[in-house]
């Protein structure tokens, strides 16, 4: 019998996959990178990179120790190590700036072919305060898009780290497009007194991961109306101005409170008003309707300038059948009662004493042009005789003075003239 012949299978030509791209071909390229700077900032980056993607993470620090901390999809950028040996910098800002001095060179990598670069940092510390402006100047030399994300001392921290992160901000914001403030001390407006304190700092980082997560996939993700690198582009085109980041979830059930929670976020120390720049994006279910839209958009526009600059987009996805999620973004942001954080008690400085006020000046009157009427010509001959006369009894009087001295004079001279003999004589 023929042997049958074994049939060999053809190896599988795997096919490249395609890459999802939109209509301008653009989306693939952009890349993000998110920068922690410090202790503080590295502990947020390790718990929030895990749950977002399409973005890379890179942890900074002086201290080898923290470092080895950090999660593992965080990259990590070690420097300072002349000077500080490995360990941290406590608060000493010139030490962090010393040392981020020499590395220049390698901090330029971390932004090269970068779009978008967002920069966390716990300021008050020496890391963070010394370290961040050097970072951020050396983004906005390379052409980078710079978005700062910074969080403020606690009360209890004292004053001098407290003046210590503003000084470092006031540094800072000449290199940023854009930045946020959230304020440690805010944390007691979302959590409960008696939670634990890792569960508190926690509570900041989630709300964190939902604000960045949704600003990525409002970039990312196609919708009906898309919003794309250029919008963004356009929003953040500035330089040094506060900004408000917020994402939320809604029940369709219950907009209305909804929407009050993503334009007022307990985190932020200042509100949408005076917004110049706003860039938000609504992602819904299937049944989306067009009246809900209108009613968000309203509240969002009547909460900003009425000439600023608005952007939004519209998505749908399946993961949001009875839900709403609404990421916004709003540039150049008015600070509540001109605090950063409000709850810093500040000393009220000494009111100047009121210049006194100068004397009025008499008034010119000026000549009229028009020929005066013979009332006021009359009234004008009596003023003069008026004034002739006293001229005159001042001059008759005067007379009088000096001829009476003048009879005294001469009857002196007499006297004068007359020999002392003659005149005892006479007496």
């Amino acid at each position: 019998m023929a042997k049958k012949k074994r049939k060999t299978k053809k190896p599988a030509i795997k096919k490249p996959a395609r890459k999802r791209q939109d209509e301008d071909g653009t989306v693939k390229k952009i890349k993000i990178r998110v920068i922690g700077i410090g202790g503080g900032a590295g502990s947020i980056i390790s718990e929030i990179a895990p749950k977002i993607k399409k973005a890379d993470f890179v942890a900074v620090n002086t201290d080898a120790r923290a470092l080895r901390k950090i999660g593992r999809k965080v990259k990590r950028f070690q420097f300072g190590q002349k000077l500080t040996q490995g360990l941290g910098t406590g608060m000493n800002i010139a030490l962090a700036e010393l040392a981020v001095q020499e590395e220049k060179a390698r901090i330029k990598k971390l932004f090269e072919g970068r779009d978008l670069c967002i920069i966390i940092s716990c300021l008050g510390g020496g890391t963070g305060s010394g370290a961040t402006p050097v970072f951020a100047k050396i983004s906005k030399g390379l052409g980078c898009l710079t978005y700062g994300i910074f969080t403020m001392p606690f009360n209890f921290e004292g004053e001098k780290k407290i003046d210590l992160a503003k000084q470092s901000l006031e540094k800072i914001k000449p290199y940023l497009n854009a930045f946020s403030i959230i304020p440690n001390e805010r944390i007691f407006k979302i959590i409960d007194k008696n939670t634990p304190l890792k569960e508190a700092l926690s509570a900041i980082n989630q709300r964190l991961v939902q604000n960045l997560e949704g600003l990525i996939e409002m970039i990312y993700l196609p919708g009906l109306i898309n919003i794309d690198f250029a919008d963004l582009k356009t929003i953040l085109t500035g330089q040094g101005r506060l900004a408000y980041l917020n994402t939320i979830e809604i029940e369709e059930s219950n907009q209305e409170e909804g929407v009050k929670k993503l334009i007022s976020s307990p985190l932020y120390p200042h509100s949408l008003r005076g917004s110049r720049g706003v860039l938000y994006n609504i992602v819904g279910g299937r049944g989306l309707q067009l009246i809900e839209v209108s009613r968000i958009s309203e509240t969002i526009s009547e909460s900003i300038n009425k000439n600023a600059k608005i952007i939004f987009g519209i998505g749908q996805d399946k993961k949001h059948k009875e839900k709403l999620k609404i990421t916004l973004l709003a540039i150049g942001c008015l600070i509540k009662n001109g605090l950063l954080w409000p709850t810093e008690k500040i000393k009220k400085a000494a009111k100047p004493k009121p210049k006194p006020k100068p004397k009025p000046k008499p008034k010119r009157t000026k000549p009229s042009i028009l020929k005066p009427t013979y009332k006021s010509s009359q009234k004008a001959n009596k003023e003069k005789e008026v004034q002739n006369e006293t001229i005159r009894r001042n001059a008759i009087q005067l007379k009088k003075v000096i001829e009476e001295e003048e009879k005294e004079i001469l009857e002196k001279e007499k006297i004068w003239e007359t020999p002392a003999i003659l005149r005892r004589k006479n007496e």
